[in-house]
């Protein structure tokens, strides 16, 4: 599994509380784009329309050597997922209040796969926490060398 992007600023704005991973529709200029690490997931969120999975503001730089075919950087791609799993989501985000938010973009073999979080956002003193634990660690980390 290579990792081509995360999106660390969600662990630290939400509470991550269930994983998906899910495939993405593309178009060969972005995988080919994704190959040589053109992608950012910040500001990208996920919405659920009908039966279906849409990643929205997901930034994918232009292959440069692309000569026909250009897309728009920041289109909406549709995500694959189980109708199960699309179901609970549904339920899930109508009942509790909660958000689907982009994690990680990886390569499983062959395939472009996206990790999804069902997550509930944090309050400002939970994300003041989060510093002082990163903080601890940190000069733990600086005594221990």
């Amino acid at each position: 599994m290579k990792i081509i992007a995360t999106n660390r600023k969600a662990s630290f704005e939400y509470f991550l509380l269930d994983k998906y991973n899910a495939g993405i529709v593309l178009v060969g200029s972005e995988v080919k784009s994704l190959r040589n690490g053109g992608v950012s997931l910040e500001d990208s969120y996920i919405v659920i329309r009908g039966t279906s999975v849409i990643i929205k503001n997901m930034y994918i730089k232009p292959y440069e050597k692309t000569s026909m075919f250009i897309v728009d950087e920041r289109r909406d791609r549709k995500l694959l997922l189980n109708k199960k799993e699309i179901l609970k989501l549904a339920r899930e985000l109508n009942d509790v209040g909660l958000t689907i938010v982009p994690t990680k973009l990886y390569f499983d073999k062959n395939l472009i796969k996206l990790e999804i979080a069902l997550a509930k956002g944090k309050k400002l003193y939970d994300k003041r926490e989060s510093i002082k634990k990163k903080e601890l660690l940190r000069e733990k980390g600086r005594h221990l060398f």
